[in-house]
């Protein structure tokens, strides 16, 4: 299959991908989507063949404007209310379904479906044109680093889909909070960019506690059961500044070749030879970048060892540190040795 990549001026031949039942990637202000028309099962079903994604995982259900959400699912008041204020924009919110609206190829046989509407003019003229809602996890392969631009999404996917629409590099580069609001007490299920802080401010109050996800049961939500953002190579993280120079030393010991993924003020410390990605100046900068740093180590195959540099869970640093932290499946410095 020859992968084809759109711009702007060409948003009416990609939406006409989707209504044939192939697969569009699009661009958010989070991360690089993959699309399929999300009332069409074929379709969707070839999101999972080409993530290589377990079909046990449900999928983001990706709208242009509010009105489509009300033909699947019950809409509350209090979701709507989120809607209209965070909309278009960095905030998932899963609601219970109208029975059959959507078949269990996009909800994982739950009740419930997640839905987004993203800060993107041009995925959303594309979704208008597609005539139907599109669903809409990030463009990798599944467990690799997200794509925060349309390059990423080509290394991943070139011939595996029909094409990209590419408007540009992610502007905040994490994926969107997702917030459960199928229940009595909201949720949050996935940190993001919209915070605990905000959300609480507007709901009163938010569940934050990380449920775990058994062998056996189905997520709610992306993310939450199986690995991902994971490069080749072995993550650690750095929590404080002030540990940098004791990991490059125990880095060195171990004998593998490593490199250093954290902001400027770390890496001026960092020695002559060591591979480096810079992730800016703050925590704003290093969530945007923190995905393109994680690819670019996967294209250094020498590097077998990545010190990455931690921030407070605190605001959007709880969204840094829930990616990086299932990158490094969990490995902080000091490593214990097993």
């Amino acid at each position: 299959m020859q992968t084809t990549v759109f711009t702007r001026d060409t948003v009416a031949d990609a939406a006409a991908l989707l209504r044939a039942g192939e697969l569009v990637a699009f661009p958010t202000e989070t991360v690089y989507g993959l699309g399929a028309d999300a009332t069409n099962v074929t379709a969707v079903k070839k999101v999972y063949a080409a993530k290589g994604r377990p079909s046990d995982n449900p999928l983001i259900v990706t709208v242009a404007d509010i009105d489509t959400v009300r033909r699947f699912a019950d809409v509350t008041p209090a979701a709507e209310q989120l809607m209209r204020k965070y909309w278009p924009g960095p905030l998932t919110i899963i609601l219970n379904i109208i029975p059959g609206a959507l078949d269990a190829a996009v909800t994982g046989g739950l009740q419930t479906a997640a839905f987004r509407c993203p800060d993107n003019a041009a995925t959303r003229e594309l979704i208008r044109l597609a005539g139907n809602p599109i669903v809409g996890p990030s463009a990798n392969l599944s467990g690799k680093p997200s794509p925060t631009t349309a390059q990423h999404v080509l290394h991943d996917m070139d011939g595996r889909i029909a094409g990209i629409l590419d408007d540009g590099p992610a502007r905040v580069g994490v994926e969107s909070t997702v917030l459960d609001m199928s229940g009595n007490v909201p949720a949050i299920l996935r940190p993001g960019f919209v915070d605990e802080e905000m959300l609480t401010a507007d709901l009163g109050a938010v569940n934050t506690d990380q449920h775990h996800v058994g062998a056996k049961e189905t997520p709610k939500a992306p993310g939450m059961k199986y690995k991902h953002y994971a490069p080749d190579a072995q993550v650690v993280i750095v929590d404080h500044l002030a540990d940098f120079p004791a990991a490059i030393e125990w880095a060195r010991a171990d004998g593998r070749d490593f490199g250093v993924l954290a902001t400027d003020q770390v890496l001026a410390q960092v020695p002559a030879g060591v591979e480096t990605y810079s992730l800016g100046r703050d925590l704003a900068s290093a969530t945007r970048d923190l995905f393109a740093g994680l690819r670019y180590f996967d294209l250094h195959p020498d590097v077998s060892l990545v010190l990455a540099q931690g921030f407070d869970q605190e605001g959007l640093g709880a969204a840094y540190m829930n990616r990086i932290n299932k990158s490094a499946g969990g490995e902080h410095f000091p490593v214990t040795e097993s």
